[in-house]
């Protein structure tokens, strides 16, 4: 992890296109700006997180879902109107 030391008004640049802006600096919170492409998501780490556990949820949900039609189908039914 690269650590910097910034002031207000300075920046940081990622890269060729993405550019970091300290807007402003007080006792516990600094505010930034980030200019990056629109194909570049940003989020907060917070918001990441929740994302990604309703990803991981749904996925689960949908593999539950897939294994409980399966397991009511009839199988002798199907393979006799192919047959």
């Amino acid at each position: 992890m690269l650590v910097l030391k910034r002031k207000q008004n300075e920046k940081i640049r990622i890269g060729s296109d993405i550019v970091v802006n300290i807007i402003s600096v007080s006792d516990h919170q600094v505010k930034i700006g980030i200019d990056a492409p629109d194909d570049v998501k940003i989020l907060r780490e917070e918001i990441y997180e929740k994302l990604k556990i309703h990803a991981v949820e749904s996925s689960q949900q949908s593999k539950e879902i897939n294994i409980k039609e399966l397991s009511s189908l009839d199988l002798n039914k199907i393979n006799k109107k192919n047959q």
